[in-house]
């Protein structure tokens, strides 16, 4: 296990090299000029979309603009954001939140590009069945001869969305805040983690097995309650320690150019800590999430991408400051040894004696089963796209298999697998994106003209 996790680590070390950086950063950039800051320009008519006032039942696809942001909220607001974070810091020190701000407000402008070009470029899988992907928008929008690229994606895809990440820090936490403290595990940790490992297959299987439109309706009912509820914990938190308030977003935004909290000046190494961390939280640029939202219900591919570009923000920029400031304001990030989960389970506890790691327990569980659930639907599409959609029932069988893998294996290898593919991910997805921008720019063009239009229309007959 140990030799595994060495050569996990030094995979991902590698992808996570200077040149993804420039693609994921650079690429988001390049997205937000060449747009004029379009997208940002219309969060009205953004939410009005997202509300449904144009929906058409009647449109191609499987599920509705608001399930569609809820479940690829549901795989991205999770375990990313509360260990994630936790892990980022850890590593990085507090300047990290820095730039994971800067990765969300350019994945914004990523995220309005991939995810409509996954509408607009929507193929058919071996059934006839419309799906939408990176691979779809790579063989349909630029052309057979790049096959091989969709391919590459489909892989890495197929492994980099298992849910190893979610079932080991799940199993950490109920672990450590619900079964250690009561005396309830056994003497040997594997066979305590392999047991809970079990009942997360069981809980994950009775909704993954119901297909995307089960998967987009319980997203749909957990994903807002999941987010508000952690909130108010943390604005408890904040409360409770609003003089250092402050002193930790001067600290964050000092740190980022200094890195001298815990890498010792390595300003370069803070930002591929933020980068990373942020691609890992909302997924701007990897490809994962143009998947969920090429399966909604329009024909109109501007409309997902503004839906879509509400994603980083809500997910990065909302729900992993709350995540930062909560183990900064508590003094956690540099007074415990704890990692990952545990890490922001003891900033909870110090918040709120005797009962915060419960609260924080309760969010977990939530984030967690969100994610598990959402993740399968992307494993699905890539395995569907390699070997047949009449197969793809298999994948689900491998997925839930690997859950227990999560449970036992050690955060540090379980991380830098799915880091390093997520890597892999995005390489076929932003070249895609950046060769098929003029599209997006042009389609989009047209599609507020006609918006335009429409109002003037609708404000002469009132």
């Amino acid at each position: 296990m140990e030799a595994l996790e060495s050569f996990f680590v030094a995979f991902s070390d590698a992808a996570w090299g200077m040149p993804l950086l420039v693609l994921l950063m650079g690429g988001g950039c390049y997205f937000m000029f060449y747009s004029g800051f379009l997208p940002f320009r219309y969060l009205r008519h953004t939410i009005n979309v997202l509300l449904g006032r144009y929906d058409d039942p009647n449109d191609p696809g499987d599920i509705n603009h608001y399930e569609a942001l809820s479940a690829t909220l549901a795989a991205t607001v999770g375990m990313g954001n509360i260990s994630g974070v936790a892990v980022a810091i850890a590593i990085g020190g507090p300047g990290v939140l820095f730039w994971m701000w800067v990765s969300a407000v350019v994945g914004m402008a990523t995220k309005f590009f991939t995810c409509s070009l996954s509408v607009m470029y929507r193929g058919y899988d071996s059934v006839g069945h419309l799906e939408g992907g990176p691979m779809y928008v790579i063989e349909t929008g630029l052309g057979k001869k790049w096959k091989p690229l969709a391919v590459v994606f489909a892989i890495a895809g197929m492994f980099g969305t298992l849910p190893i990440f979610q079932a080991n820090q799940l199993t950490q936490v109920v672990r450590e805040v619900l079964l250690e403290p009561h005396g309830y595990t056994t003497a040997d940790l594997f066979y305590t983690n392999i047991t809970i490992g079990l009942v997360l297959v069981f809980i994950t299987s009775l909704v993954i097995f119901g297909g995307i439109q089960r998967i987009g309706s319980v997203a749909g009912k957990m994903v807002p309650s999941m987010v508000v509820l952690y909130m108010l914990a943390v604005f408890y938190i904040m409360f409770a320690n609003y003089a250092a308030i402050p002193e930790a977003f001067a600290l964050i935004f000092t740190d980022a150019f200094t890195a001298q909290s815990v890498l010792g000046g390595a300003v370069g190494a803070i930002i591929i800590a933020g980068a990373r961390r942020a691609a890992f939280s909302n997924e701007a640029g990897i490809g994962t999430a143009s998947m969920m939202h090429g399966a909604a219900k329009t024909d109109e591919p501007i409309r997902e991408g503004l839906v879509a570009m509400l994603g980083p923000f809500i997910d990065t920029v909302i729900v992993c400051t709350l995540t930062g400031l909560a183990i900064i304001v508590t003094g956690t990030w540099h007074s415990s040894e704890a990692s990952g989960v545990t890490l922001t389970a003891t900033a909870f506890n110090n918040a709120m004696p005797g009962f915060g790691n419960y609260v924080l327990m309760v969010c977990v569980l939530i984030f967690a089963f969100t994610s598990l659930f959402s993740y399968s639907y992307y494993g699905t599409k890539c395995f569907s796209y390699l070997f047949g959609a009449k197969y793809k029932h298999l994948y689900n069988y491998f997925y839930v298999v690997t859950i227990v893998f999560g449970a036992t294996a050690t955060i540090t290898a379980v991380i830098a697998l799915i880091d390093g593919l997520f890597a892999i991910m995005a390489v076929p997805t932003m070249i895609s994106a950046l060769l098929l921008s003029p599209k997006v720019m042009a389609a989009a063009r047209d599609y507020f003209k006609r918006m335009k239009e429409f109002k003037k229309l609708e404000s002469q007959k009132v």
